[in-house]
This record gives structure tokens, sequence and C-alpha cells, in this order.
């Protein structure tokens, strides 16, 4: 059996930088055409210059042959000038805003504190119509882990929605029924990405016969009534929701330790798990606009015209890829997949 899709895009990528982002590049640019580079890097990408360079480094190792394209983001701080937002669409190469709010997770020291400070970069990106990528989880540690992605809905993104109906906004890596229907009930200007492993697991995977790092990523795995309801978004056939792995490599020693980095690799397989979920679904025919047409549509870019085929194939995953000088534990590290990629 096989399945030839329009190649794909992946609209919530990480890729770090230096060795790792060497290592990682070549797993993303043989899977998808574009992605969406998420800038919490260290120091995180500010402004427009660092995002041009970040770009330039990412392009350096990207294999020959290949037409990747990283897609750019900024990181928005309680500080982001209206005119940095400015020089960011003018650019060409700077296509959204990512809004962390501080300490939310992985290098977000640097995010929102106090939302009203950043009002003039978001007026500017409603008026230039520059995506804002929202990692909505409530910080307040009054708020109950498993809770932070509806709390941060209510007391923040329908009030931001209400003062700038323009703003065209994505609810990153949705994890709930509440974010779901948010999504659902917003004006056309407000879509959301679901990863593959918020689809094919909920959070028994973190505690299945012990403290499973390498299942630990934010916002956390959730119930399974959550990870229906995101079947049912991805699988729908609604515009509204499209591909985002979310993919964050982490050195393994980093993952393994008293208090290890939230993140889930999945890179390495990325559409052949979307491929899984959708066969279980008995979606396939839906894959297709999921992965490689509702996210152009949303940012305003051409679909692409490659294609790329998967076939119905047994293979088994490594037990870790090189990351650097180090390793990263893939998702389903050691076990066996259904699909995978026709060489």
């Amino acid at each position: 059996m096989e399945l030839t899709l329009t190649r794909p895009d992946d609209w919530h990528l990480h890729l770090r930088d230096g060795a790792a982002l060497a290592s990682v590049v070549p797993h993303t640019t043989r899977r998808f055409a574009r992605a969406i580079v998420m800038p919490n890097l260290k120091p995180p990408v500010l402004t427009t210059a660092q995002a041009l360079s970040y770009r330039q480094r990412i392009l350096a190792v990207v294999p020959p042959g290949s037409d990747f394209s990283p897609l750019m983001t900024l990181y928005l701080t309680d500080d982001t000038p209206a005119e940095e937002i400015i020089r960011a669409r003018q650019s060409g190469h700077v296509h959204a805003v990512k809004f962390y709010p501080a300490g939310a997770t992985t290098h977000s020291d640097a995010g929102v504190t106090d939302i009203t400070r950043t009002y003039a970069a978001l007026e500017a990106m409603e008026d230039c119509g520059l995506p804002l990528l929202v990692h909505a989880e409530a910080t307040d540690p009054g708020v109950d882990v498993f809770d932070r992605e509806a709390a941060f809905i209510e007391r923040f993104l329908q009030p931001l929605c209400a003062r700038f109906p323009a703003l065209k906004l994505v609810l990153e890596h949705v994890t709930t029924r509440e974010g779901i229907e948010f999504v659902r009930a917003a004006p056309g200007t407000v879509a959301a990405t679901i990863t593959a492993h918020h689809l094919l697991l909920n959070r028994n995977a973190m505690f299945a016969g012990g403290i499973r790092p390498h299942a630990y990523c934010l916002p956390v795995l959730k119930r399974e009534t959550h990870r229906l309801a995101l079947i049912e978004a991805a699988t729908g056939g609604s515009r509204k929701f499209f591909l985002g792995t979310d993919s964050a490599p982490h050195a393994r020693e980093l993952k393994e330790t008293a208090c290890g980095c939230a993140g889930i690799y999945t890179a390495h397989a990325a559409l052949e798990l979307y491929a899984q979920v959708f066969e279980e679904a008995r979606a396939l025919d839906r894959l297709e606009g999921f992965a490689g047409r509702f996210g152009a549509d949303f940012y305003g870019l051409p679909y692409n015209t490659a294609t790329i085929t998967l076939e119905k194939h047994d293979w088994q995953v490594p037990e870790h890829y090189p990351l650097g000088n180090s390793s990263v534990i893939p998702l389903f590290a050691g076990e066996t997949l259904p699909w995978r990629i026709r060489d």
C-alpha cells in the first residue's frame, strides 16, 4: 500500500543550533518542504537580524540537493518594539512571532511577563498580518499542570482575541478539548497546530512502569478524552487545524536526570507517525490537507508542487540518533512503525 501526498510542511519545529542543528536538520528536510522554526535559542532570536543569521546557519547544514526552506520567527518579549515587527515583515523571511509566557517551557525565561506590555507589538502584527504563535499555558503556580492550557485560554487568549480581532493567531500544540473548542468557535483568524505525540499518547505514557522522561513534554500529555478530541480535530477536515510537530531534541543526559528537559523528538518519523494516526482513524484521504495545505493557506503561502510517497512497510526505530557530541532518544525508540517514506 502506498500513499502519495503533496510535500508537507511542519508549522512548529525546534532545530536548536550549533552541532545539534547539523544533526537534526536532515530528518526534517527528508520529509518537509518548509518549517516554521522556533526562536527559543540561548540567547533567544529577538531581532530580524538575528533571525536572518539563524536562517543562514540552518541553510548551511541542509543536505545537498534539498530545496528545504526555513521560515523564521521572532521571540516576543515585554520590550519588543513595533518597529522590529515591521522590519520582520519586510524581510520576507520572518513569518511569525512566538509568544512564550515567561517560565512556561524550555528556554522561555525571556518570555512575556505582562501581556499589556506587548500591545504595541501586537498592534503592529495585526496591521501587517504577521501571525502570533502562542504557547498557551498559564504559569501561575496555583494552576494544576494539566489545567494550564484551559486556564490560559480563559484568562488571556479570549481577551486577546477580543482586543485584537484581526490578529492572526495560532494556538500551538493544542492539547485539550477546551483548546479545540476555543479554536472552532473563534474567527477564521485563529488556528491551531497539533503534534503527532499528542495524537498518539496520553499521560499514561509518562508513567508506564516508572517515570518515562522521553515522554515528558510541555504542554504535558493529557487524559485520553483530550487525545480523542485532538484526533477528531486533526482528521475531521477542518482547515483550522494543521501539522506542527513541535519536535524538540534534547541530549539524552539532559532528559535522563533529576530535573529533565521537556520535549519529545519526532522529526525522525514525523510524517510516518501522522499517517499512522490518520489510518487508524480511517481518514488517510484527509492527511494531505492537514499536512500540506491548511497551514499554507493560513500563512498565505503557495502549496508545494513536489510530492512525497509513504509506503506501508514495517521498520524499526533506532534506539538513538546522534545529537552533536551526544545522542537524542526518539519517540518509539526500538519499536516498530507501520509506515515509512519510500526512497
